[in-house]
């Protein structure tokens, strides 16, 4: 089968910091589903592990935790899918990804894609579905009050992937007023489209920001980028009792300056679930079928923003490229091969 892949770490603008390559094709096993990849889409968690995580064995490491496909065949145990079944998921970090013909996924994980959209916009949304609603609803839990806190959520990095859903999801299933950053014309334009009732600007101290929409202090702030850039103002900011949340992957990160209002910190990482095999696991596929009817009903729309082509080490390159530059907006994808 066709695959992507890379042999060593390194920098994108290498020569062979992508490759094309021939692979053997996966038999599933257990509970696996095996899917006939149509679409996937390309997140920062793809070349984080393209720098850091050098391949184990002699064959390339292929990359890659968005996708939507066909499933052709099933494992003996899978009880949920059938072959023929159009399906989308994230993945599992400890397997091989999706940037190939054919991929193994746990039924578990995965549920039946959306009806109304395409697979190239449907592959733009899981990755990130399940990272902001584990963060707000399992993490933060912003379905319940802070007390004397604004009824409201900051999302620092508001265009990108995970905040463009994130607002989406607020807007969809709680009452909260959803306060977004973003720093260009272009992305602020994105996060109010979106449904962010309030934009501010992250290259600006946010505190003064906040403190001029006159909603009183958040209680709830999700950081998806930059994280130790804004630690001081979001101590500020926040209210006492409040909840903090991050994704990424600072250097460093002191606590301390939480510590006088009491204000607890999650971190968020969507693979635990598969990664432990924790005893909720299916969880990932029930949050996945809940978004697919709300996509279905017209609720939450696609983030993807570019499709950069087929499949294939070139144009991964160019989505490896454009992620690392710090400017996407929503979600590059890609279709076929």
């Amino acid at each position: 089968m066709k695959a992507v892949g890379y042999r060593e770490t390194g920098s994108i603008d290498r020569p062979e910091s992508l490759i094309d390559f021939e692979a053997e094709k996966p038999s599933p096993t257990g509970r696996d589903l095996l899917v006939n990849v149509r679409a996937i889409a390309v997140n920062p968690v793809d070349t984080k592990i393209r720098v850091r995580r050098a391949p184990t064995g002699d064959a390339p490491a292929i990359l890659g935790w968005d996708a939507v496909g066909e499933v052709v065949e099933t494992g003996p145990d899978v009880a949920g899918y059938s072959v023929g079944d159009m399906v989308w998921y994230a993945g599992a970090i400890d397997r091989p990804g999706a940037n190939a013909e054919f991929h193994l996924v746990d039924e578990r994980i995965v549920s039946a894609k959306p009806k109304s959209i395409s697979a190239a916009d449907a592959a733009a949304l899981p990755l990130t579905t399940l990272t902001a609603h584990e963060m707000l609803f399992d993490r933060l839990r912003v379905q319940d009050a802070v007390p004397g806190a604004a009824n409201t959520v900051l999302i620092i990095g508001g265009a990108g992937g995970v905040g463009s859903i994130a607002t989406q999801i607020l807007r969809a299933m709680t009452d909260l007023t959803v306060i977004a950053t973003a720093s260009r014309p272009e992305t602020k334009a994105w996060v109010s489209e979106l449904g962010a009732q309030h934009v501010i600007d992250h290259s600006a101290p946010l505190p003064a920001q906040i403190d001029a929409l006159g909603l009183g202090q958040p209680g709830f702030v999700f950081s998806t980028t930059h994280t130790d850039n804004y630690v001081d103002q979001i101590a500020e900011l926040i209210a006492p009792q409040g909840r903090f949340g991050l994704i990424d992957d600072p250097a460093a990160l002191s606590i301390m300056p939480f510590k006088q209002k009491s204000v607890s910190i999650h971190w968020e990482f969507m693979y635990t679930r598969s990664l432990f095999q924790t005893p909720d696991i299916a969880r990932q596929g029930q949050i996945l079928q809940e978004m697919a009817e709300l996509v279905d009903s017209g609720a939450v729309r696609s983030t993807a923003t570019e499709s950069l082509g087929r499949i294939n080490a070139e144009n991964l390159k160019r989505a490896h490229a454009m992620l690392e530059s710090g400017k996407a907006r929503g979600k590059l994808v890609l279709e076929g091969f």
